[in-house]
């Protein structure tokens, strides 16, 4: 019965349309794209590359070639059509990322195989823009510090003197946010964490709000222009109040069946381990 099972979602898995979105600015992306290829059509499967500054929906499943930066343009463009993506890391670090090129053949039989599933990531919103990992809020004035007021749900909270805030998802809690003094959040809880960068009082500490909470960041010193990151990669200039909410749409991440938060943790960050054993 289970291997009728396995064929049936063999069969499915080869009649969906794919595709292989890489960054060409990596080096050996190309390499590893024609290797994809070369693997997915043993497959007999529909495949079709994309280069990420030129993506375009129609498709069933993405293939990332890349480090995190390239997963996370992908996933914000795929997640208004609700297309999975699979990250094959070529970056330094690969949070985001399934596979590596070593493991790639393996790789692609799981997801042919159906051995996978789809993981839903929170994303935020701002004006009509979209972060999967976080929201980075600073002054326009570069090297000083600049005063934030910061509301949720319209109720006062807190200002802050500090270098920025980050407004980060549990999938961004591991990146700027936890060089920030961030707390790690699960990625499938349903939170926001709000972290100042570099605050001038030592009773500015991270907040973890629920996912529906609505928030504000203002200026109390007058027209303050501030410049806002959508994870690192979109910027923006205002000098109105930056409302910051849950957005409708969610990342499709597939995950392999094995995948573990916890030894990623301790695979990507050396989450744990002692420095004698790091350095080895």
């Amino acid at each position: 019965m289970q291997k009728k099972f396995s064929r049936v979602i063999v069969l499915v898995m080869k009649n969906k349309r794919f595709a292989i979105a890489y960054n060409p600015q990596i080096e050996h992306s190309s390499q590893v794209k024609i290797k994809l290829n070369s693997i997915l059509s043993s497959f007999a499967v529909n495949v079709e590359t994309l280069d990420i500054d030129n993506l375009k929906s129609g498709y069933d499943f993405v293939f990332v070639i890349g480090g995190d930066g390239t997963i996370l343009k992908c996933a914000r463009f795929y997640s208004k059509f609700s297309t999975p993506v699979f990250g094959v890391n070529l970056g330094r670090l690969g949070f985001l990322s399934q596979s590596s090129e070593a493991e790639l053949e393996k790789s692609v039989q799981s997801i042919i195989s159906g051995n996978f599933v789809i993981e839903d990531r929170l994303m935020l919103q701002y004006e009509n823009s979209l972060a999967l990992n976080d929201f980075v809020i600073k002054g326009s004035t570069t090297g000083r510090t600049s005063r934030f007021t910061l509301k949720i749900n319209n109720k006062s909270v807190c200002d802050y003197l500090a270098d920025g805030i980050i407004i980060s998802t549990p999938t961004g809690s591991t990146a700027y946010g936890l060089s920030a003094g961030g707390p790690v959040i699960y990625p499938a809880l349903n939170a926001i964490v709000v972290v100042p960068i570099c605050p001038h009082t030592l009773t500015a500490r991270p907040l973890v709000i629920p996912d529906d909470e609505i928030i504000s960041i203002s200026s109390n010193s007058g027209n303050k222009k501030y410049v806002i990151s959508a994870d690192g990669q979109e910027y923006f200039e205002t000098c109105s109040d930056i409302i910051i909410k849950k957005s409708q749409y969610s990342a499709k991440l597939a995950l392999l069946n094995d995948a573990d938060f916890y030894s990623i943790l301790r695979d990507k960050l050396h989450w744990g381990i002692s420095p004698a054993r790091i350095s080895k």
